[in-house]
């Protein structure tokens, strides 16, 4: 008395297909592969460091370390924020900008404030105990504020060529 089950796939013809991705973002995967998202993941990263080891210390005692950490966050979300851009194609979406003197502006004023921020931010380690937890911090970060500013001055480089030609093509 088994009785084959029937299933009836009944479609229901007031219910359109509609395709529900409505996301006109793209995702470029070679971006991370070029020199410019290689630098800008370096930014990111190094500079994470930096704030992240000054950070977990009580930098708040010292005026110079605050400025450390004001400049090292807001060049951190800077930093992510044009990374997000390039690497969703938003500046493809947004001709408007010029993103090119936009990148050299941020780049060259980035590489700028981070060596005078690299520079106070390795003097500050002398106000600290050698062996101590806030030394080992402070000099990790001076390392780290250093080879940012690199970082910088390296994608400052790359923005430099790229801006040229672009006015050269007009």
């Amino acid at each position: 008395m088994d009785r084959p089950a029937v299933v009836s796939a009944r479609r229901s013809p007031s219910v359109p297909d509609y395709n529900t991705s409505t996301s006109t973002l793209a995702f470029d995967q070679h971006f991370t592969t070029t020199a410019k998202g290689l630098l800008l993941l370096a930014e990111i990263v190094c500079g994470m460091f930096v704030w992240i080891l000054v950070g977990g210390t009580e930098y708040f005692y010292l005026s110079s370390l605050c400025w450390v950490m004001f400049v090292a966050i807001l060049f951190w979300i800077v930093t992510v924020c044009l990374f997000i851009i390039y690497l969703t194609g938003v500046h493809n979406r947004i001709p408007q900008i010029p993103w090119t003197t936009l990148s050299l502006c941020l780049n060259c004023s980035a590489t700028a404030l981070y060596l005078v921020t690299s520079i106070v931010d390795a003097l500050s380690v002398s106000q600290a105990v050698r062996g101590r937890h806030n030394y080992n911090c402070w000099a990790a970060s001076a390392f780290f504020a250093f080879l940012t500013t690199l970082c910088y001055a390296a994608s400052s480089y790359l923005s430099y060529h790229a801006w040229k030609t672009t006015e050269e093509e007009q």
